[in-house]
C-alpha cells in the first residue's frame, strides 16, 4: 500500500506539479511581463519584444502543451521507459483540453493509467517501437475521450463549491483552506497539484496561498536559531517539507506555523480580501520561488482562465492590497509563528536541535 501512496499520490503528483510550473506558471509569468512592458513601452523594438514575450506565454499557456507538459512530468516521475514517457505527450494533450479547467485532474488519472498499461508492454516484444506507444497512446486517448470530461467536470465542481463558499463565508473557510493546504505542503504530497486539479483561486486561492506562506516563511523564522541562513532560504524559498523528518520525530514543532496559517487564512479572506486570480497552481506553491506572491501580483494585472470563468477582472492595485500581500505572505507567518514558536520553547515542547536540518 505505501509503495502505491508513495508511486501515485507522491511521486505522480509531484511531477505533474512541475509540469505545471514548466508550461502554465512560467507561460502566465512570461506573459504578464510583456504585458506590462507592453503599457510601458509601446513603440518600435520594445514592442517586437514585448508582443515576442505575449506569444511566447501564450503558446506555454495552451491546454494541449500544458497536458502534454503535465502527462510528461507524472511520467518521468514514475520511472517511465522512453517510448512510455513520449507517448503520454500525446495523452496529455488530449486529456486536459477535454477535462477543460478540471483537466489537471483528468490528466493525473489518464496518464497514471496509460503509463501503467504502457509499461505493461514495454520491451516485451521485438517491435517495441511500434507496439509500446500504440498502447500507450491507444489507450490513454481511450480514457480520455470517455471519462476526461466528465473527470474535469468533478473536479471543477469541487473547485467551484470550495470557491464559492469561501466568499460566502470567507472566515470559517479561511480557516479552512489555509490550515489544510499549508498542511499539504509540507507533506510529501504535492500542494500546488491539488490547487492546480481543482482550480483553486479567487479568495479560497488567496487563502491557500496564505496558509503555504505560513508553513514556508514560519519554519524559516522558527528554526532560524539551528539553521542560520541556509535554513531561511532553502526552506523560505524552497520547501517547508524539509521539516517532515523532525516533525515524525516531535510533531509539536508543526503547531506554531500552522496556529499562524490559522490567522492568516481569514485575513486574507476577510482584511484584506485578497484574492489569487493568477494560474491555480500558484495558491499551492507559497513562498517556493515566490511563486505565491507572484500568482496573487499576476492575478491583478491579467486573471488566468480559472479566475475568469469564476467572474475575476484585471485592476489596479493600490497600498491597501500591496501591504496585504506583503502582510499575509511574509510579515505576519514570521512574526506569528515566532511568537507561537518562542513559547513552545519556553514550555518545553521544543528543544534544542528539534528543528536542525
Amino acid at each position: 500500500m505505501n509503495k502505491y501512496v508513495k508511486r501515485y499520490l507522491i511521486d505522480a503528483m509531484s511531477g505533474m506539479a512541475q509540469g505545471l510550473f514548466a508550461s502554465l506558471l512560467i507561460g502566465t509569468i512570461i506573459k504578464t511581463l510583456g504585458q506590462l512592458l507592453l503599457k510601458l513601452c509601446a513603440e518600435g523594438a520594445y514592442a517586437v519584444v514585448c508582443n515576442f514575450l505575449i506569444s511566447t506565454g501564450s503558446f506555454a499557456m495552451d491546454a494541449k502543451t500544458v497536458g502534454a507538459a503535465m502527462s510528461i512530468g507524472i511520467g518521468f516521475a514514475m520511472n517511465a521507459p522512453a517510448l512510455v514517457l513520449f507517448s503520454l505527450a500525446t495523452v496529455g494533450a488530449v486529456a486536459n483540453d477535454l477535462g477543460k479547467s478540471g483537466g489537471p485532474l483528468a490528466v493525473l488519472i489518464i496518464a497514471i493509467i496509460a503509463c501503467e498499461l504502457g509499461n505493461l508492454v514495454s520491451k516485451k516484444t521485438k517491435v517495441d517501437i511500434i507496439v509500446t506507444p500504440l498502447v500507450t497512446i491507444l489507450s490513454g486517448l481511450l480514457l480520455a475521450i470517455s471519462f476526461a470530461k466528465y473527470i474535469g467536470m468533478g473536479a471543477s465542481s469541487i473547485g467551484t463549491l470550495v470557491i464559492l463558499a469561501t466568499r460566502l463565508h470567507p472566515f470559517v473557510m479561511g480557516i479552512i483552506v489555509s490550515a489544510l493546504i499549508g498542511i499539504a505542503l509540507t507533506l510529501p504530497i504535492s500542494s500546488a497539484a491539488i490547487c492546480a486539479a481543482f482550480g483553486l483561486v479567487g479568495l479560497a486561492g488567496g487563502a491557500a496561498v496564505a496558509g503555504c506562506c505560513a508553513q514556508m516563511v514560519g519554519f524559516a523564522v522558527m528554526s532560524y536559531k539551528e539553521n542560520k541562513v541556509g535554513g531561511l532560504l532553502s526552506q523560505g524559498l524552497g520547501t517547508s517539507m524539509l521539516q517532515m523528518p523532525n516533525i515524525i520525530k516531535n510533531p509539536l514543532i508543526w503547531i506554531p506555523p500552522t496556529l499562524a496559517s490559522i490567522i492568516t487564512g481569514p485575513i486574507a479572506t476577510c482584511v484584506f480580501k485578497m484574492e489569487m486570480n493568477g494560474a491555480a497552481i500558484s495558491s499551492g506553491m507559497g513562498t517556493c520561488g515566490l511563486v505565491g506572491p507572484i500568482g496573487v501580483i499576476t492575478g491583478w494585472f491579467t486573471p488566468g482562465q480559472d479566475a475568469i470563468e469564476h467572474g475575476a477582472t484585471a485592476i489596479n492595485p493600490g497600498v491597501f492590497e500591496w501591504l496585504g500581500l506583503i502582510l499575509v505572505c511574509f510579515v505576519l507567518p514570521a512574526v506569528l509563528t515566532y511568537i507561537f514558536g518562542e513559547a513552545e520553547r519556553k514550555l518545553g515542547w521544543i528543544k534544542d536541535g528539534d528543528l536542525s536540518l
